[in-house]
């Protein structure tokens, strides 16, 4: 099953700049990872996945939209949960591949309720 964006854009929406869209390296899905950051700790919170109408839904929004992979539709942090992310700034990394959006989380920032998606299962070194 593919899980290739197929919503349309937002009403009023516009697409994302194109020369921001042409340093983009996509999954064969059309997809880049995000990493949500705490912008003033540096506590890293998540990882979602964001398509051109994702990205620019949050560089227009201040918002964090992602993609959905298992629902297949967009999704706004916060929207149901309260748990929303105020977007500080976003950053391409070196290879146009990964994004890290460094935000205002308001919450928790993972489904499970705890603050970051990487609080309970710390793996044994060595």
């Amino acid at each position: 099953m593919s899980t290739t964006p197929t919503t349309p854009a937002a009403p009023g929406s516009t697409a994302l700049a194109p020369e921001i869209a042409a340093r983009l390296k996509r999954t064969p899905d059309g997809l880049l990872p995000a990493i949500a950051q705490q912008h003033d700790t540096g506590e890293v919170l998540m990882l979602g996945w964001m398509d051109d109408e994702a990205l620019h839904r949050t560089l227009t929004t201040g918002r964090c939209t992602y993609w959905s992979r298992s629902r297949r539709e967009y999704w706004v942090k916060g929207d149901t949960s309260g748990h929303a992310q105020r977007v500080v700034s976003v950053a391409l990394d070196c290879d146009g591949d990964t994004l890290l959006v460094k935000v205002d989380q308001t919450g928790a920032a993972c489904h499970t309720g705890d603050r970051t998606c990487f609080d309970a299962d710390v793996l044994p070194l060595g």
